[in-house]
């Protein structure tokens, strides 16, 4: 199928020809003209599977087509514009990369948009809005803050999308997200995809979703195909040895590696650095300047490594990385997921690596239960495991527990 049979206009097939996309993908093909068609939306799609096209090119041309028609639209270049669509991430990072795909595909479009976000002076993103935009990207928190202090008018909003929201769900965000969608207009149209529908993520569809159409192009919690899979047991104070002699050994020139906790990432860029490997840590505690900074690096190979804790598993949009290791597993196996869905992206190649010592076998067993599939071991001579090293107590680590819910 060719994007010239989804609807769009010249202007915006223009677009996306510019970014070398040829053919939709299977999330773009079905999406697509279920948004154009004005209907509600559950979908849910691996990481790298064109989600983001998948609603920001129908968005695009609803509002075209609006401002075409409509003599309000017109006129409101010289005044205020209103808010058309409403566009909710997890994270920075996510919002920023919706944001630099609504920029590509609408420049040749006259249509304003805007990311805004925390962990930066609020008072630029007020003066941006000052004149109305017509797509806004935000993260919760910072968009109430906005609304609270009335920078922002909700009430004219006609398409809402909800990005990544089980991890929205994950982070505490619901009640944020409840409290934005009672400024919204009841009237509107409601797009949300998701990763993986647990219960409460469909308790939540059912109670924002107006008859909605279902759209699932992979396997719930499922690792994309294209990703070739690794266990490799070590014990832990070898874990940083390998890790260097790996990248060495077989000249890596990109891996995104994940730790538990922000100390590890940046204790572990450290110890890579004075290596010789190039490294910078990317989570939570770091500005967003630095992480804007870090993450800008990695992508023009100007450092090699990028230790980063969970807040970069989703929305981190890394063109064809090769690499990424898991030099501690994830605490809930669902993450493990989203950590290695960062390559092996689009039509890419990709490899994930998990280095395992013996305390972390829980959660390796949690995370083949839930891909219904070991993982294929490799070994690496000089780094046998020792066999007398036992593991320290340690809480059960499962699958993550369903929330009760009040009746």
């Amino acid at each position: 199928m060719s994007f010239d049979l989804l609807g769009l206009n010249a202007e915006i097939l223009k677009a996306v020809q510019e970014q070398n996309f040829t053919e939709p993908t299977p999330i773009q093909q079905q999406a697509i003209p279920v948004v154009l068609s004005g209907k509600d939306l559950m979908a849910s799609a691996q990481t790298g599977t064109g989600k983001t096209a998948g609603f920001v090119l129908p968005i695009l041309q609803q509002l075209t087509e609006l401002q075409t028609k409509t003599a309000s639209y017109s006129s409101a270049h010289k005044g205020k514009r209103p808010l058309y669509a409403l566009i909710l991430a997890p994270t920075r990072e996510l919002a920023a990369q919706i944001g630099d795909n609504i920029r590509d595909y609408s420049r040749y479009l006259p249509i304003r948009s805007l990311v805004v976000f925390g962990g930066v002076s609020i008072n630029p993103q007020m003066m941006k809005l000052r004149g109305g935009v017509d797509i806004l990207v935000a993260t919760p928190g910072r968009l109430l803050d906005l609304v609270q202090k009335n920078a922002l008018d909700l009430t004219t909003v006609k398409v809402l999308v909800l990005d990544e929201a089980d991890r929205m769900l994950d982070m505490g965000f619901i009640h944020d997200i409840r409290r934005v969608i009672a400024k919204l207009p009841k009237k509107r149209q409601n797009l949300m995809f998701s990763a993986t529908f647990s219960d409460e993520i469909t308790q939540l569809a059912k109670s924002i979703l107006h008859s909605p159409q279902s759209i699932a192009v992979a396997k719930v919690n499922s690792a994309s195909e294209q990703i070739t899979q690794y266990v490799h047991r070590v014990d832990k104070s070898r874990k940083r040895e390998l890790l260097s002699y790996l990248i060495g050994k077989d000249r890596w020139q990109q891996v995104l590696i994940f730790t538990r906790t922000k100390y590890g990432a940046n204790h572990l860029a450290e110890q890579l650095t004075k290596d010789g490997i190039k490294a910078s840590a990317i989570h939570g505690n770091k500005s967003q300047g630095a992480r804007t900074k870090a993450l800008a690096d990695f992508k023009s190979g100007q450092i090699t490594a990028l230790v980063a804790t969970d807040i970069a598993a989703r929305g981190l949009d890394i063109e064809q990385l090769p690499y990424v290791v898991n030099y501690d597993l994830p605490h809930v196996a669902e993450d493990y997921v989203h950590r290695i869905g960062r390559t092996g992206r689009a039509q890419n190649k990709g490899q994930a690596i998990s280095l395992v010592c013996v305390d972390e076998l829980p959660q390796l067993k949690a995370i083949e239960k839930l891909l219904k599939a070991p993982i294929p071991e490799m070994t690496t001579a000089g780094f046998t495991v020792n066999p007398s090293i036992k593991a320290t107590p340690a809480k059960k680590i499962a699958q993550r527990p369903k929330k009760k819910v009040l009746k």
